[in-house]
């Protein structure tokens, strides 16, 4: 077990690699991808001379084996540049995908395809976002894979599957069963791209960006795409299960990554405002009113922060089910800190603050998406209240409502 200290000492190293980034940043706003994942394989190759490579890693897998909330730590390092988890490979999906092959895959899956998946020499997937049913109830999917005797038959389209382009495997979500229970009707396939039948058809524009790369979100669509018994993952009528398996840890990742994006807003809400005039004798920073949001700010990143560790441990203490409540508002309560520090942020920016010349914008447009994957907001909101009203015996929990989404 890793102490403090080296936590914090770990912390440091990775800021450092972190403040190098930057300067790439203006390649991603640009649309640059050619050019800016050149630089990104150089500072991977760096992350692995200094033995920082896949720090959410168990040892078993060539990690530092830190407990959840001590990587959360370096992941809200990591989240101050949208290049941050990339470069380190922690990135979204990979890490959750890692663990799904490394726990349920198959003893060929584990052989050749997850030492690729964990050194980053190749990455990977997840799709199970359609764009006609919601994503906030995964058991609505309407994808198929129908079994013809010697594999399956996958069918279905999948839409905003992050980090499709370039990736060079799929993990996906279809049904297999359709008149199972609900939550037994879907199966997880591991798919090679490019492959017969898998079509990828654009990266999806976010607000006139469309991305590319790992930083992207595809449409795909599966048209009599013909997969053998061994792309399986897990059993038949596990996918529900082994999807919600990645949402604890995902979810820590996800908030403790806001967080890092919410501080750097943050910091240069105060470096703007103090160097900002508005008159000849005053700067941005002796207004009362952008006094008062600084310090809205800093309680809600300081409330935040404590409250994904509190959840960081009961995960690690007592698993994912014993924080059911928690793992939900974590998430819309950080996205909301988020949020509100980032449009500050902007406002504070004035027309800068909408332009490519600051990072703040690329944030606002791709970051205000935290209210809506993992499930919306209001989804979350709804289920800690049955839960609670459950608790004390004000609800019949099996009437009515939504489950909590897997993960994107």
């Amino acid at each position: 077990m890793m102490s403090p200290e080296e936590i914090v000492t770990l912390r440091t190293r990775v800021r450092a690699v972190v403040e190098d980034l930057l300067p790439f940043e203006s390649l991603l706003l640009q649309c640059q991808f050619a050019e800016l994942m050149q630089k990104l394989e150089g500072v991977r190759e760096r992350v692995r001379r200094e033995g920082l490579w896949g720090l959410s890693l168990s040892r078993e897998l060539g990690g530092h084996g830190l407990p959840l909330d001590g990587f959360a730590h370096l992941a809200e390092e990591m989240g101050r540049s949208p290049l941050g988890h990339y470069v380190f490979g922690c990135q979204a999906p990979e890490v959750g995908n890692i663990e799904l092959v490394h726990h349920h895959g198959t003893s060929e899956q584990k052989q050749n395809i997850l030492p690729l998946l964990v050194t980053g020499r190749a990455r990977s997937c997840f799709a199970m976002t359609e764009r006609n049913t919601s994503g906030a109830n995964p058991t609505l999917l309407t994808t198929r894979a129908r079994s013809d005797g010697a594999g399956w038959v996958i069918d279905g389209e999948k839409w905003f599957t992050t980090a499709a382009d370039g990736a060079a495997f799929c993990i996906i979500m279809a049904v297999t069963d359709p008149g199972a229970p609900p939550h037994q009707r879907a199966s997880l396939f591991l798919v090679p791209l490019p492959h017969p039948g898998l079509h990828f058809i654009r990266n999806i524009s976010v607000m006139g960006h469309v991305g590319g790369g790992p930083f992207s979100h595809a449409e795909l669509h599966f048209e009599g795409c013909r997969v053998g018994p061994e792309h399986l993952i897990g059993k038949i009528g596990d996918g529900f299960r082994l999807a919600q398996a990645r949402l604890g840890h995902g979810r820590i990742h996800h908030c403790a990554r806001w967080i890092g994006i919410a501080q750097r807003a943050l910091d240069m809400m105060c470096e703007r405002v103090t160097g900002r005039a508005i008159s000849e004798v005053k700067t941005l920073s002796e207004s009362d009113l952008v006094r008062s949001w600084i310090g809205e700010a800093a309680a809600g990143l300081t409330a935040a922060r404590l409250f994904v560790q509190h959840t960081a441990k009961i995960i690690e203490e007592k698993g994912g089910q014993a924080a059911r409540n928690e793992i939900a508002m974590i998430k819309f309560f950080v996205a909301d800190v988020l949020s509100m520090t980032v449009d500050r942020a902007l406002q504070t920016h004035g027309a800068a603050g909408v332009s490519d010349d600051f990072i703040l914008a690329y944030f606002y447009r791709e970051e205000r998406a935290a209210h809506i994957y993992d499930g919306p907001d209001e989804v979350h909101k709804l289920s800690v209240a049955k839960s609670i009203l459950k608790s004390k015996g004000g609800i019949d929990a099996t009437r009515s409502g939504y489950d909590r989404s897997s993960p994107r």
